[in-house]
């Protein structure tokens, strides 16, 4: 065990990690329900097009929730990293580094709809691509925004499966809880795997996988919020060792 740390007490870093998971869940939802249902028509180029040209302020206010979601996943990764490495400082930063990794690959999918936006938004008359060109073009684009997605998830099923491992064995939270978060991120790397082998896989699955995420996301953003960890637990941990 290591030393006792010096700083704020611990109350502050799992309320934050708290908020930070219920941010991305809400703004998650915010994201799915008010801009990707409105704005992308599955299997219809033409169509998703269209709604991007009718309403490019909105696709942008989805680039800025995407930025929101991945900044609360730094934060939230961060204040797991000071509350964990207490147990074990080189898993807890195997964890911060995989979920930064997440973040950055994550933020970095916003990317590709920049170039689709000005694709549909800024092409001047005279364009070297015809209308349906451009529009195959923005789906092919859109689908590799999907696509980097799928890496995402390898990133978040190791570096959170890492940090619920940690809160298992130390007990800082309920074991029932802890295992499933290891249940669930391990199967968020195995969809992430999966997506990139058989990119045709049923997309029920990923309703039904990103589902049981989302509801183990928020169900240990309000515990650490309005519970939180054992602190008699850590602060056993983060003692001086005898």
């Amino acid at each position: 065990m290591s030393k006792q740390p010096t700083g704020p007490s611990p109350i502050l870093y799992e309320r934050l990690a708290g908020a930070a998971y219920l941010v991305i869940i809400v703004v998650a939802v915010l994201y799915g329900g008010l801009v990707e249902s409105k704005l992308v028509v599955s299997g219809d180029d033409a169509a998703t097009a269209a709604n991007i040209i009718a309403q490019p302020g909105l696709f942008r206010v989805g680039i800025i929730l995407m930025l929101v979601i991945y900044t609360a996943v730094i934060i939230a990764s961060w204040a797991l990293y000071v509350l964990l490495k207490v147990v074990d400082a080189n898993l807890a930063l195997l964890g911060l580094l995989f979920r930064s990794a997440e973040a950055v690959l994550g933020a970095a999918t916003v990317l590709p709809g920049f170039v689709a936006l000005h694709l549909l938004t800024d092409s001047a008359p005279g364009n070297a691509f015809e209308p349906q060109q451009v529009q195959a073009l923005v789906g092919q684009i859109l689908a590799l925004r999907v696509t980097g997605l799928d890496v995402v998830l390898v990133f978040i099923g190791v570096g959170a499966t890492v940090f619920c491992y940690l809160l298992f064995r130390s007990k800082l939270v309920p074991r029932a809880l802890a295992a499933w978060g290891i249940i669930t991120y391990v199967s968020m790397l195995l969809l992430g795997i999966m997506s990139i082998l058989f990119p045709h896989h049923p997309p029920m699955l990923e309703t039904i996988l990103y589902g049981a995420g989302s509801a183990f996301e928020l169900t240990f953003g309000l515990w650490l919020l309005f519970k939180g960890i054992d602190l008699e637990r850590w602060r056993a941990y983060a003692a001086p060792a005898q």
